[in-house]
């Protein structure tokens, strides 16, 4: 595979994301669209590094780490949500909103 069909499978999963993002009111579903944009930029930076600069670990280091960063963070995003829900039964965006007064 080249360059060019990384970073357009890179750019289609950052599109598709948008859109879920963008389209859904569950906070689940919103969730999983910025964990398909992120998924998507981490392929990108990936066959990016790895045909710019194939010797080097640096890129392959910085990536296992921005991977272990975003699942830590996914988790904890879900652990919030899944509290919220347990508490008052929200899991819209809507819903949610009203939770800062």
């Amino acid at each position: 595979m080249s360059l060019e069909l990384f970073l357009l499978l890179g750019t289609g999963l950052v599109a598709i994301g948008l859109y879920g993002a963008m389209s859904q009111q569950s906070i689940v579903m919103l969730m999983m669209g910025l964990e398909l944009m992120l998924g998507g930029i981490i392929v990108a930076a990936a066959a990016f590094w790895y045909y710019v600069a194939p010797s080097a670990v640096d890129g392959q280091v910085l990536i296992v780490v921005v991977i272990t960063a975003m699942a830590v963070e996914m988790a904890v995003g879900f652990a919030v949500v899944t509290a919220l829900f347990r508490s008052r039964d929200v899991d819209m965006t809507d819903m949610a909103a009203d939770l800062k007064e």
